[in-house]
């Protein structure tokens, strides 16, 4: 193939009630990744992803689902096809399938390493009361000022996710979200929609589990990289082990790029292929860059389409 192909990973939010079963059920690969990745953790990958449960929402178990689903659909397509990436990204955690993609981390590394991330996030937030918001419809300019004046009254508001353009997460202090969000209204928001979840990432209300982290990286994440990956707190890339110890420690507390980060590589590539459940970034991709065409790969059938479409 001389197309040049960009592979995407998922993060939180992608998540839903029996993810992964299409490539468990028909992929002897994929059963023994689910096996691997119980043994590395003690979590029963079937029960949390099969059958409904109040845990996949948590994000100690949220995090090593997702990555989990991700690397099993990214190890089936390589078994299918020789096509290597130019970039790999992720969005948020999908920065840590990413890694294992690019050979940096193994995926046993990789469902410990966020299932401790995920412990070590809500650790940190489970104090304060802490969340995100959605803020729709406001130039990021705009979103930014208002933080920034939040910030400057003693309130905890800060820009988390940049998603698309009129789309992005701000995070902090519940009580300080709900005081801000009429503002956001006031600078002509379309929305400002405060979400159902108890940490505030990427932003420095996380800074206690930054260490801890740290740690732990710098056992895991090897220096084998067979792509270049881009940074959620750059939007650049890196291709070393010191390089993702750092990014991704700092990513703990800064914003994702994610908008920013395909604006970068647009030109670079010639398609897409976001690989875990679901298709939440095609869905911002076209929002970002309409003419760069993102496949999926969340199943058998979006498996098999996305290699017969890109023979």
């Amino acid at each position: 193939m001389s197309k040049k192909v960009g592979f995407i990973f998922p993060g939180q939010g992608s998540q839903s009630v029996g993810m992964g079963k299409s490539f468990f059920d028909n992929s002897d690969s994929a059963k023994q990744i689910f096996s691997d990745a119980k043994e590395a953790t003690g979590i029963d990958f079937e029960e949390l992803m099969f059958e409904k449960n109040d845990n996949l929402g948590q994000t100690e178990f949220t995090q090593p689902a997702i990555l989990l689903v991700s690397a099993i659909a990214h190890r089936l397509f390589e078994e299918k096809t020789d096509i290597k990436p130019t970039f790999v990204l992720g969005h948020s955690l999908g920065e840590f399938s990413a890694l294992v993609a690019t050979g940096a981390l193994s995926v046993t590394d990789g469902v410990k390493l966020v299932n401790a991330r995920g412990k070590l996030m809500q650790k940190a937030c489970a104090d304060i009361d802490a969340g995100m918001m959605a803020v729709i419809g406001l130039g990021d300019d705009a979103i930014e000022s208002v933080c920034s004046d939040a910030q400057s009254n003693g309130k905890s508001v800060y820009a988390a996710n940049y998603n698309s353009d009129g789309q992005v997460v701000v995070a902090g202090l519940k009580k300080d979200l709900e005081e801000t969000g009429p503002i956001f209204k006031e600078n002509k928001a379309k929305r400002a929609l405060l979400l159902d979840m108890s940490v505030a990432s990427h932003c420095p209300l996380l800074s206690s589990a930054q260490e801890p982290l740290k740690e732990m990286m710098q056992e895991m994440i090897k220096d084998e990289f067979i792509a270049p990956v881009v940074s959620n707190v750059t939007a650049k890339t890196y291709n070393s082990k010191d390089e993702a110890v750092s990014l991704l420690t700092e990513q703990l507390v800064k914003p994702v790029l994610y908008k920013q980060s395909i604006e970068a590589i647009a030109n670079d590539v010639d398609v897409l292929i976001e690989f875990g459940n679901g298709n939440v970034l095609k869905g911002l991709n076209k929002r970002i860059v309409k003419n760069l065409e993102t496949f999926n790969v969340s199943d058998m059938d979006s498996l098999e389409a996305t290699v017969l479409a890109l023979k």
